[in-house]
């Protein structure tokens, strides 16, 4: 039997996807009754006909965002081949941060206040000029502002690592953001400040995990190991949230920013269908992500699972506008993303044929293999001088995570 093959589309990332293929190497590959086996490969990049086959049955994609070659191989891919993709580009290239904040709010989540303002500066056309002059309706930046409040944030309506983001604490600089913004299209964002926590929720198919997060750390100290931050209904919340986001947009391998501020939680970035997911900043975080992706990848191959390009936003439209609670709301979501993701067939299947998981995880971050991976991504990530501190500081969080895990028997 000729097996699966799961692709990995890469940028200059290393790390994960060599844990990756260290677990897969470790797992039994006869799954199902031995009737399915498995390879991983790194996905070239080169000229392809339209009408080619492909090798590949399931690719994990972190490189399409930005890179546009690979991007149109995976639609071709989806479209002509039957690929299974993680993420659906189709809905990740068109639904970028506004119409993601736009999709959300028809469903009734706690988004904050928001608008979208014109650019600062148009194409240099004469086309532009003319349409500007005949269309285009005078406006008063600071008037907005204060109706949307400080502090606010500035930020380009399709965003991407933090990208063009401003705070913006008064009217001058509000006005020196905006000058700088240029032909940049920008949203201008309520703040939510003296929060009371900022959680990152990272979801891969029906898999969740909601983190403590600080984002005015530098990245390899913005994820807190931290286990009772939320209250069990806040920590409900944040599952679901992220999980009918993925549902809604065919996403699944994304993150989710939110910040719960007196007693409301608003999801304030969603869109980000490239999550960071390296060994340094995920950290303790680390093993529980691959497993996620191989867990996930695993089953979709097993189960034949089909390319669901079209989105059924009528479905949670019609619950959007129901008479029920908020709660209500967010509990039929949740039925419908479970009934996309398949969730309790992906449950059993991970307890079942994928029952050796865990502990081939454990193992595993206790290699020299994984130690080495761990070293090669300290000192591609920082200065020579801070090598030593940091592969100490990434081991000691790493081997919490081996402890953590004995304790709880996994």
């Amino acid at each position: 039997m000729t097996p699966k093959k799961i692709g990995l589309l890469l940028s200059d990332e290393n790390d994960w996807p060599s844990a990756f293929e260290l677990l897969h190497r470790r797992l039994d590959p006869g799954l199902r009754g031995g009737k399915l086996d498995s390879v991983v490969e790194r996905i070239r990049i080169h000229p392809f006909n339209l009408r080619a086959s492909t090798s590949y049955n399931l690719v994990i994609d972190r490189l399409a965002y930005w890179h546009f070659h690979p991007r149109e191989w995976l639609k071709k891919a989806a479209l002509v081949n039957g690929v299974y993709l993680l993420n659906n580009p189709f809905s990740f290239q068109s639904m970028e941060k506004h119409s993601a904040y736009c999709a959300m709010i028809r469903l009734g989540l706690n988004i904050p206040d928001t608008w979208l303002i014109p650019t600062k500066l148009g194409p240099d056309t004469e086309k532009y000029r003319r349409t500007a002059a005949r269309y285009h309706d005078w406006f008063d930046l600071p008037a907005i502002a204060a109706e949307v409040g400080y502090p606010s944030y500035m930020k380009p309506f399709d965003g991407g690592g933090w990208r063009g983001v401003s705070r913006i604490g008064n009217e001058t600089e509000l006005m020196k953001s905006y000058e700088e913004s240029g032909q940049s299209l920008m949203h201008l964002q309520r703040g939510l400040e003296n929060f009371d926590v900022f959680v990152r929720t990272l979801a891969i198919g029906p898999q969740t995990m909601v983190m403590h997060y600080d984002p005015s750390q530098p990245m390899h100290a913005r994820y807190l190991i931290d286990f009772d931050f939320l209250s069990p209904a806040m920590g409900r919340e944040s599952e679901i949230v992220v999980k009918v986001i993925n549902a809604f947009f065919r996403w699944e391998f994304n993150s989710c920013e939110s910040i719960l501020k007196d007693g409301l939680l608003q999801p304030i970035d969603f869109a980000n269908a490239c999550p960071d997911i390296a060994v340094t900043s995920l950290h303790f975080y680390f093993p529980w992500a691959i497993k996620g992706l191989m867990a996930w990848s695993l089953f979709c191959l097993a189960t034949d699972r089909r390319m669901r390009i079209a989105m059924n936003v009528d479905d949670y439209f019609a619950i959007a506008d129901s008479d029920r609670s908020y709660d209500e709301k967010l509990a039929a979501y949740e039925a419908l993303a479970d009934q996309h993701f398949d969730s309790e067939h992906f449950n059993e299947f991970r307890a079942t044929e994928l029952s050796g998981l865990d502990e081939a995880m454990w193992e595993l971050a206790q290699t020299p293999e994984f130690d080495a991976m761990l070293v090669e991504a300290v000192k591609s990530t920082f200065p020579p001088h801070e090598h030593d501190q940091y592969v100490a500081h990434f081991r000691g969080l790493l081997d919490f995570w081996v402890k953590s895990e004995s304790t709880r028997g996994s």
